[in-house]
């Protein structure tokens, strides 16, 4: 590898990570930026012989540990190794429903229907069936849900196309593989099939490896709750009156239902105003929450009782009874659950769904029976946000790693990178307090000398949309009174994909963008030398989960704001902050503007947990840096 650098925190960690699967042990490891935690993990993983599941945050990691890094590794090492990469069933091609609605020809745009077509021709030549190299076709394109299956339409053993299955291949090559790539969702999905005898993967396996480990609390918690979306429902319906169409035609009453779930759906959707999450007590106090519910709860036990005349008509019709029947039993159990100790119910609605969640306030419990799991295996979790400060502590609280026997083993590594020389971290005087009027024109007049000094080259990170939606116009503006041409960018206007693509490749643009872009965002070189951060990452109270969660911490004699909200504020930040240095050779500034960073007792915990850079309050000082980057 011609950029290869012989990093001692690198050759560390290989060691203890090798250590910690002879052992069977659990360890916990913090990796700095430019470390090089991918090669760290890998080299002592593949040497060790033994069946390796490596669990990523994104399917964008799946891809380059399973397409350049673990190919890398294995041929540098000359081992016999076999790789498979599995995704969630929704990232593969379905022959059944792919063929199914293409005849059926019933599409939302035209655009879709073109897609389909693009997607067909893709299916014919395919090995793999991952929609991720179909590149013509765009990867939110509504022409995937109808050429992929879901958990609850696949028809199994039953499909008449099961020798074509892209899944069940998929499957196959990761049961027979030495590494096998997931990510933390099929994990949790595997870890759910296995609790219910059903799950293959993980009993197999000598080592797990979790990469962008600080994510797994919050997908446990997705994974050990239970929900009911509105989405699932109109699936439900629309995948059965295909189904009747194509097999039992003369059964009207049959379709007649399908419409009549869709439109008691669509109706509950209603009762909703804007995009929000409301706790039950709050939902209940809408006037048409449980009239609505009753009725669309009604309708969808209606359409089971009419399926259950017909299934027996075709294998898609019995799949269909199979789906209403749990969903029914799903949303009797929600309405019927009342509150404990350890549950939340709440209600989360989207532009044109409902989602009826029951969510554990802690996960560490659940996860730790997974550790104690025969047989014994090695567990090793990584990422350059674990510890706050050198403290893993809060992560152990979170994991259910305290008090175990062996106890788990834990090290951070610091960042090889210079940022004393690499980097400067501005934090502006005289900001108002974040919950001031006009905190965001603040945070705009702040940054546009900044962008100007940088010639673009810019992420603004924003910790909510309405800020970030705000800034953008504020920025917009300003540029324009300057006559300044930068491009700016914002986030939702295309994929996230595209909208970094294109990031890149102007070389000179500004990304105003909210959480999604805090992390997993890897832009290296000229092209981003200023990072502005608008206020510390906090959770907002009104966020029914986070208000349930301190509830129960109080409880429990914790303080929700030094055990919670701090230290999940300090993690995102340097997430964040891990945005500007990507290599040896990146130079930059990172500019927070929210004061209680420097005027908060609490604000030094964030200040201490941040990468070594020099510091400045003076915005000459980050200015004359920025233009030296120029």
């Amino acid at each position: 590898m011609p950029n290869f650098r012989a990093r001692e925190q690198q050759t560390d960690m290989a060691l203890r990570i090798s250590e910690a699967i002879a052992g069977c042990r659990i360890l916990v490891a913090e990796a700095g930026t430019g470390t090089g935690k991918t090669f760290a993990y890998l080299v002592p993983a593949l040497l060790s012989g033994g069946k390796i599941i490596l669990s990523t945050g994104t399917r964008t990691l799946q891809d380059q540990l399973f397409a350049r890094d673990l190919p890398t590794v294995r041929d540098a090492l000359k081992l016999p190794v076999t790789i498979a990469l599995l995704k969630g069933r929704a990232n593969y091609i379905c022959p059944y429903h792919l063929a199914r609605n293409l005849r059926d020809g019933r599409f939302f745009t035209p655009q879709d229907a073109a897609d389909m077509r693009v997607i067909a021709r893709f299916a014919l030549t395919t090995q793999s069936g991952d929609k991720a190299q179909c590149a013509e076709v765009r990867e939110d394109s509504g022409a995937w849900a109808m050429a992929t299956s879901t958990r609850e339409n696949c028809l199994g053993q039953d499909c008449p196309d099961i020798k074509k299955c892209f899944v069940s291949q998929a499957r196959h090559d990761a049961m027979e593989a030495d590494v096998v790539i997931v990510n933390h969702h099929l994990f949790f999905a595997d870890v759910m099939l296995k609790d219910e005898g059903a799950g293959e993967l993980l009993p197999n396996c000598n080592t797990v490896i979790f990469d962008e480990a600080h994510q797994l609390p919050d997908t446990a918690s997705l994974f050990f709750g239970e929900n009911v979306s509105t989405t699932q429902t109109l699936a439900l319906a629309r995948d059965t009156r295909s189904e009747t169409l194509a097999a039992a035609r003369d059964c009207v009453a049959l379709i007649d239902a399908t419409y009549t779930l869709e439109k008691a759906t669509k109706d509950f959707r209603l009762a909703f105003d804007a995009d929000s999450k409301l706790s039950l007590a709050q939902a209940a106090e809408r006037e048409e929450f449980q009239p609505r519910l009753a009725a669309f709860a009604e309708q969808l036990s209606q359409l089971a009782a009419l399926l259950e005349t017909q299934a027996e008509r075709s294998p898609g019709l019995a799949s269909c009874l199979a789906r209403a029947r749990e969903l029914s039993a799903q949303l009797k159990h929600w309405r019927d659950t009342e509150n404990t100790e350890n549950i939340i119910r709440w209600v989360e609605v989207f532009s044109h769904a409902v989602t009826l969640n029951a969510t554990p306030l802690d996960v560490a419990t659940l996860f730790q029976k997974q550790l104690g799991a025969p047989p014994p295996r090695a567990w090793i979790f990584t990422s350059a946000t674990l510890a706050i400060g050198t403290d893993l502590g809060h992560y152990y609280r979170e994991i259910g790693l305290l008090g175990l026997d062996p106890p788990a083993l834990g090290n951070v590594w610091g960042s090889p990178f210079n940022y004393a020389e690499q980097a400067l971290l501005y934090a502006p005087a005289g900001l108002p307090n974040p919950n001031a009027p006009g905190y965001a024109e603040a945070v705009a007049k702040t940054a546009l000398p900044l962008i100007r000094a940088a010639r673009g080259r810019t992420f603004v990170l924003c910790t909510s949309l309405k800020a970030m939606r705000r800034i953008h116009e504020l920025l917009e503006e300003g540029l324009r009174q300057a006559s300044e041409t930068l491009p700016l960018l914002l986030q939702g206007e295309a994929s996230r994909s595209e909208l970094l693509e294109r990031f890149r490749h102007l070389g000179n643009a500004i990304l105003v963008a909210s959480q999604s872009f805090w992390e997993g965002v890897d832009v290296p070189g000229n092209a981003l030398s200023l990072v502005i951060i608008d206020k510390l990452p906090f959770a907002p109270p009104d966020d029914p989960v986070f208000a349930a969660r301190v509830s129960h911490m109080e409880k429990q004699g914790f303080s929700p704001f030094l055990h919670y909200q701090l230290p999940r504020a300090v993690l995102s930040m340097k997430q964040g902050a891990g945005r500007l240095i990507r290599s040896e050779t990146d130079r930059g500034v990172l500019c927070i503007c929210d004061p209680r960073m420097i005027n908060k007792s609490y604000g030094k915990a964030v200040w201490r947990s941040l990468p070594p850079m020099r510091r400045t309050r003076e915005e000459s000082v980050a200015v004359a840096f920025l233009e030296s980057c120029a």
